[in-house]
């Protein structure tokens, strides 16, 4: 008796263990040791792909696939993932790192392995854009070193809210366009339209209308002043997070 009871809690646990793994693999879960590299606010690492690796829903080569690794931007530049997470499978020393991935629908995240990207890279910025103040802030080690009106999506074409992160910096030629001198990509990506081409990526950029700033004008992306931009590009480094809110 006692002999069959110990086997049927054996069997038990057995089942619950193959119960966890397939719930691991499938992406229910970040394990409980896997370190967080970034805090989105004063501390955060990015990283270019090397490859078109699969992101996962684990850490785990058999989870499924969420995604696959995209090399450029829209624009044709690096592209950019943000790193939440790292973790070591200790069963095969195999590191991987939990990112956010720049496509529809807005945050979504997953795991790559670490051999198909390149080395970590650092920022202590963080932009801030307040839909409802209408300004944009940026912090260094959470002290703010710039602040600037802005204008946004209107009603019937919001800026999304939300975590993302600047992926790309462009100069544009002449500087008196519809995006004015300068523009950042972003990883937020507009439900509807945007100013932005290729995609509905939402931009921050200058403008030839100032006089519409601050407000609500655009098709999705963030518009500042001339000025503002050039000296936001002199503080913000590619990687930084941007909170929209």
């Amino acid at each position: 008796m006692l002999s069959q009871r110990t086997s049927l809690i054996a069997l038990a646990g057995a089942i619950l263990t193959l119960s966890f793994s397939s719930s691991l693999a499938h992406g229910a879960t970040v394990p409980a040791d896997a370190k967080r590299i970034s805090n989105e606010t004063t501390r955060s690492h990015w990283v270019n792909p090397n490859d078109r690796g699969v992101i996962r829903n684990a850490p785990d080569s058999d989870s499924g696939a969420v995604a696959r690794l995209k090399l450029n931007t829209e624009d044709g530049l690096p592209n950019v993932y943000l790193v939440l997470r790292e973790w070591t499978d200790e069963d095969n020393g195999d590191v991987w790192f939990q990112v956010r991935i720049p496509q529809r629908p807005n945050g979504k995240t997953g795991w790559v392995r670490e051999e198909s990207v390149g080395p970590l890279q650092r920022v202590t910025t963080q932009l801030i854009v307040n839909r409802k103040t209408l300004r944009a802030t940026l912090l260094r080690k959470g002290k703010k070193i710039f602040s600037t009106r802005v204008g946004v999506g209107k009603a019937s074409t919001p800026t999304p809210g939300g975590r993302f992160w600047i992926r790309e910096k462009l100069v544009l030629g002449g500087g008196h366009g519809v995006y004015g001198p300068l523009a950042f990509g972003t990883a937020a990506y507009s439900d509807k339209l945007t100013d932005w081409p290729k995609g509905g990526v939402v931009g921050i950029h200058g403008t030839n209308q100032p006089g519409l700033i601050p407000g609500r004008p655009s098709h999705g992306c963030i518009r500042m002043r001339n000025k503002a931009i050039k000296r936001l590009a002199r503080l913000m480094p590619i990687g930084t997070p941007l909170r929209i809110l």
